[in-house]
C-alpha cells in the first residue's frame, strides 16, 4: 500500500464524520449517522483491497513474463541450431549432387 492509498482512506473516514455530525444535528438519529460513517469505512477499505488484489495479480503477470521469456529464448536458441544443423545438412548434399553431376 502507498501512504498516498492510506492518505486518501483518512479523508475519506473525516468526511463521512463530517457528513455524520452534520446528519446528526439536522435529524438527531443515530442511525443514520453511523450508518454513513461505516459505509465510507468501508468503502475505503474495499478500495484498499481491491488496490491490493490487483498489486498481487500484476506481481504474477511479471513473474509470467519473465518464465515465459526465459522459455522463448530457449526455444529460440534450439530452432536455430535444428536449423544450422538442417541448413550444413542440406549443403552437403547439395555439394554431393553437384559433384556427382559433373562426374
Amino acid at each position: 500500500m502507498e501512504a498516498r492509498d492510506i492518505i486518501f482512506s483518512v479523508v475519506m473516514v473525516f468526511s463521512a464524520f463530517v457528513l455524520a455530525y452534520r446528519l446528526w444535528g439536522r435529524y438527531r438519529d443515530p442511525a443514520i449517522a453511523l450508518s454513513a460513517v461505516i459505509l465510507v469505512g468501508m468503502l475505503a477499505l474495499l478500495f484498499l483491497s481491491i488496490d491490493e488484489r490487483l498489486r498481487k495479480i500484476e506481481r504474477g503477470l511479471s513473474e509470467k513474463e519473465r518464465s515465459l521469456r526465459v522459455s522463448l529464448q530457449s526455444v529460440e536458441e534450439e530452432v536455430r541450431e535444428k536449423v544450422g544443423t538442417a541448413a550444413r545438412r542440406l549443403e552437403e548434399v547439395r555439394e554431393e549432387i553437384l559433384k556427382r553431376g559433373y562426374r
